[in-house]
């Protein structure tokens, strides 16, 4: 019964750890996925600069808590009009975080399954 106790605690404290960083990672992908939509929005407003967060280094670097870094984009294209928002890109860049959101979702369900199953399997065994 002891040992029973020790796994599902062990077993809380491994999906406790993977689940704060899949939420770190979902809010990282809602946060891009509200510049994608300004940029969107902005396509047409003259002189406005694509933004954009360094997602790989951002979810590596950042502390839990903290928001992170809004950059302009370096070397997009710019129109007569100073706009250099491409809907192309920012079409891709809404399917890959539609994309890393539902694998993100994914993951987390696999998670409770375990945690369910870890739970109804040390109630039979007692």
């Amino acid at each position: 019964m002891r040992d029973m106790a020790f796994q599902l605690l062990r077993l809380r404290y491994m999906l406790d750890a993977v689940s704060q960083q899949l939420e770190r990672y979902m809010d990282m992908v809602a946060e891009r996925q509200k510049l994608v939509a300004a940029n969107i929005a902005n396509a047409d407003t003259p002189g406005y600069r694509t933004r954009d967060i360094d997602f790989q280094f951002e979810f590596e670097s950042l502390e839990p808590g903290e928001k992170p870094s809004i950059v302009e984009v370096k070397n997009l294209p710019v129109k007569n009009d100073g706009n250099d928002v491409s809907i192309d890109r920012e079409s891709r860049l809404l399917a890959e975080n539609d994309l890393r959101f539902r694998l993100a979702a994914a993951f987390l369900r696999g998670n409770f399954a375990q945690i369910k199953s870890a739970i109804e399997g040390a109630g039979d065994k007692s």
